[in-house]
């Protein structure tokens, strides 16, 4: 009797931690539904798909290739419209995607050590190509020899790892289906063509990465182009909007969803590729960036961009209360590039020593001087301001705009090295900085201004 009284007591006790627990999650909402991302900061970006293989090279041509009309791109994810690929070469490229050395532990491992906190794949680019096995097409992973469920492997790393996670999904653009928009350069497709296309596969493919992943964002493509005036009209955006928002209530939405017109349910801005604003934006917003000229894998574009470069406009971005979605475009056999690698390191270094003046903080509502970025934040009660020098400044003597009176002390973040200031006039103070540092010798250096 004892026995059975105490196992009431048991189930009675998990009823009553159930009910609490469901009550005081938080309901996501319009206004709380980015919080995260607003957090967040950084994250990884991934072009991986049948172009890969290709490398940006096709028949003895590699990108960019200006005997091709179109060709003029390092854009090697584009080389099937660039490079006038046959549609039956490009397709054949299905029986040849075996990634045997992916390994999605590893990926999302270093985007965690390198301080990423989310991560978006294309699992749908502008060539069709499904990197998931879609019940409403067979031009998909499922068809090629390696099969395996690459975004649900993704997606148990993130958990794993603490990340958020998503998909680029390209709703406008669709080489493959009979009715998907092509480059703007190419005959386009009639709208009743367009729309069955929306209905038969854009549609329930985006159910579809719902009801399998539950991603935390969806990243669409357009850019202002011919296509994006003829097919995504306010009545598309809006359905595929209030799709995502019945089927996923958490799940983010980018703004190129619709460049010209993304309205007022969208969830974040996203800028043009490489595009970096030069002042305080009021919504959330982020930059898409990559390493190199391309997106996807391009076995000869050797423009790497340093790793103090990076973090600039990472820190650039975090100041006028942006992220910053780094791409890199993966090998055919699933790995990344070893540059792509040690550019990683390289930032999860600075990051090591400098993460505490990106993330929880704010912008600073002042003007700062050229090459220095500021950012704000409180810890344990006690106010802090960080000035971030992105690159070399032509004095070594830097002025803010804040009362001296109002300064308690200011030290290099990494370091631990104090920083003389002084006086200066017109309410502000004058930061004495090394040589070296103003010089930004040893790269990216964060002042670490503690207020009284």
């Amino acid at each position: 009797m004892n026995k059975q009284l105490n196992t009431c007591r048991k189930w009675v006790w998990v009823l009553m931690l159930l009910t609490f627990t469901k009550s005081h999650a938080q309901t996501i909402t319009a206004a709380n539904r980015a919080d995260w991302f607003k957090d967040a900061r950084f994250g990884m970006f991934i072009h991986w798909g049948l172009y890969s293989i290709l490398g940006g090279t096709y028949d003895g041509h590699t990108l960019p290739d200006e005997s091709f009309e179109n060709g003029n791109s390092w854009y090697a994810e584009w080389i099937q419209q660039r490079l006038e690929v046959p549609r039956d070469v490009y397709r054949a490229l299905v029986k040849q995607f075996d990634p045997s050395k992916f390994d999605a532990d590893s990926w999302i491992k270093e985007a965690r050590d390198a301080g990423m906190k989310y991560f978006v794949i294309t699992a749908k680019h502008h060539d069709g190509f499904a990197l998931w096995d879609s019940k409403v097409s067979t031009y998909d992973i499922g068809s090629t020899p390696y099969k395996k469920d690459i975004l649900g492997e993704l997606a148990r790393a993130c958990k794993k790892y603490g990340l958020k996670y998503g998909f680029y999904y390209s709703h406008c653009e669709d080489w493959d289906h009979p009715g998907g928009a092509t480059p703007s350069w190419t005959p386009q497709k009639s709208d009743a063509q367009f729309e069955q296309y929306w209905n038969e596969k854009c549609l329930p493919q985006v159910t579809e990465l719902i009801q399998r992943y539950s991603p935390d964002l969806f990243w669409f493509d357009t850019w202002g182009d011919k296509q994006e005036k003829i097919f995504i009209s306010d009545k598309r955006r809006d359905q595929l909007i209030a799709l995502i928002r019945k089927q996923s209530p958490k799940t983010l939405i980018n703004g190129r969803i619709s460049w010209l017109n993304p309205g007022n349910d969208i969830d974040f801005l996203e800028m043009m590729d490489n595009e970096y604003p030069p002042e305080l934006l009021q919504r959330p917003w982020q930059t898409p960036a990559t390493m190199v000229h391309s997106w996807g894998w391009h076995a000869k574009d050797y423009n790497w961009k340093t790793a103090r470069e990076m973090v600039g406009y990472l820190v650039s971005n975090t100041s006028k209360g942006g992220n910053y979605l780094l791409n890199i475009g993966p090998k055919p056999d699933g790995t990344f590039p070893a540059m792509a690698v040690r550019r990683l390191r390289e930032i999860g270094g600075w990051m090591a020593a400098n993460a505490e003046a990106l993330y929880g903080t704010d912008p600073v509502l002042i003007k700062a001087p050229q090459h220095v970025c500021l950012t704000q934040k409180s810890i344990n009660g006690k106010n802090y301001m960080y000035a971030s020098l992105v690159h070399a400044l032509a004095d070594s003597r830097i002025v803010l705009p804040v009362s001296y009176d109002a300064i308690n002390s200011i030290h290099i973040l990494d370091t631990g090295m104090p920083i003389k200031f002084e006086d200066a006039d017109n309410k502000s103070i004058a930061i004495l900085l090394p040589q070296k540092t103003a010089l930004a010798d040893d790269g990216v250096t964060v002042l670490k201004i503690a207020l009284k």
